[in-house]
């Protein structure tokens, strides 16, 4: 009963459109208002402080600001000049290198939101120049922007770690494949889609023959620190020169030295901005993480996992019709909730479901990240459709519409990821 009135009052308080952590905090306070708990408000926020005490978590708050000080200083165009100078000239070879620079821009900033904001202010106006069609320019970086998450490094595959136990450094191996094979299966819509639509060839040649001319060593060598970024950081980790909260932090002065002495795209005045902008960014997932971790405290101690999973291997009794119906709750709960809480909160519950199956606890990982990504450009919370709608003023609406064969494609990926174990754990 207890269970089922703490699960009811943060539904209406989501619906009600309070912020995700005051709802998981006045619902974790909900069995000591009721009697229905000894766990007194003391224990709810030592619980809370406790859970932040983490040297894993540190690399959060690290790569928001790496990925903010990367934004600011123009990596992000570096990266995409690359590319357009290879395949800019091909049928979709302008769309396709917007998304391979989400792709990596995803390894340097970890974050969704924040790689369609850098990539999305640079590469929406100039396939706009080239004739493209806006809503599919800004639905394209908006799901493209999804890969951020699941290319380490990779936000929510640090909060998974935590919350499961399972190392860091093997949810960022395991991310680099289905990354790979999102991205091009996106590639593979876009190439479809200008087929159908057609491209003006001659505005795409004015933006591309200027890279042309400039010559690859020129191209490269412009854009070869900004390149280097993934490359140092993932090296860092698996060449085990640092752990992940490490090269976090090796990222942030990487960052600052190429953006403040190689590009000089960003000045000393300019850092006080960037600062309080991750502060800014990072405060909120602070307070969901701490309230997150009560909520799922809470939930254990009045047994909520054992009770779901009891329920599950009661009544599913094939992992493959237990890991569809799972995905399909992960889509809904994408839908109406951010990735942190969601990590957070169902972890503890899953996890311990599908291991009794069999199934790698860094697999149910990958796939856990991978669906909610699809959470990025469903709405209503869909916060990368709210970042490119900020950027382009197409209504929210219209671009979830003209994205929605990407999402088809995305999920057809993501089934992919989910029954071929491989995908994920070869690299392990």
């Amino acid at each position: 009963m207890t269970t089922a009135l703490i699960m009811l009052l943060f539904v209406v308080l989501l619906i009600c459109a309070f912020p995700i952590g005051m709802c998981l905090g006045i619902a974790s306070m909900l069995p000591n208002l009721i009697g229905g708990s000894t766990v007194g408000g003391t224990y709810i926020v030592r619980s809370m402080l406790g859970g932040l005490n983490s040297f894993t978590l540190l690399a959060i708050p690290m790569f928001v600001l790496s990925g903010i000080i990367m934004a600011k200083g123009g990596v992000s165009r570096k990266i995409f000049d690359v590319f357009a100078y290879f395949i800019g000239n091909r049928t979709a070879g302008i769309p396709c290198a917007v998304v391979i620079t989400c792709l990596f821009y995803g390894a340097i900033s970890g974050s969704a939101p924040a790689t369609v904001a850098a990539v999305g202010s640079m590469t929406i106006p100039l396939m706009l120049e080239m004739g493209y069609d806006k809503k599919f320019c800004v639905a394209l970086v908006a799901v493209a922007g999804g890969l951020g998450v699941i290319i380490p490094p990779s936000i929510p595959f640090i909060l998974y770690a935590q919350a499961s136990g399972v190392s860091v450094s093997d949810m960022f191996l395991a991310g680099i494949i289905p990354g790979i094979l999102i991205a091009v299966v996106l590639m593979g819509y876009a190439v479809f889609y200008c087929t159908r639509h057609g491209e003006d060839k001659d505005a795409v040649a004015r933006v591309v023959q200027p890279l042309k001319d400039l010559g690859f060593a020129k191209v490269f060598l412009n854009s070869f620190w900004a390149l280097l970024t993934p490359v140092i950081i993932l090296g860092c980790i698996y060449g085990s020169i640092a752990t992940p909260t490490e090269a976090a932090v090796i990222s942030v002065f990487y960052a600052l030295i190429i953006s403040l002495f190689v590009y000089r795209s960003l000045t000393l005045k300019d850092l006080y901005g960037i600062f309080v902008e991750a502060t800014r960014t990072y405060g909120p997932i602070l307070f969901i993480l701490a309230a997150s971790v009560a909520f799922s405290r809470i939930l254990t101690l009045l047994q909520v996992p054992q009770t779901v999973s009891t329920w599950i291997t009661a009544n599913f009794h094939s992992l493959i019709v237990l890991l569809l119906v799972i995905n399909l709750l992960l889509l809904v709960v994408g839908m109406v909730m951010d990735t942190t809480p969601a990590i957070l909160i169902l972890t503890p519950i899953l996890l311990p479901v599908v291991t009794t199956f069999g199934m790698n606890p860094v697999h149910f990982g990958i796939m856990m990240v991978c669906n909610l990504a699809i959470g990025f450009v469903t709405p209503p919370i869909g916060v990368n459709l709210f970042v490119a709608s900020s950027l382009s003023e197409v209504p929210v609406t219209e671009i979830a519409k003209k994205a929605m064969p990407m999402i088809v494609l995305f999920f057809a990926a993501l089934l992919l990821i989910t029954y071929i174990p491989g995908i994920s754990l070869v690299l392990l």
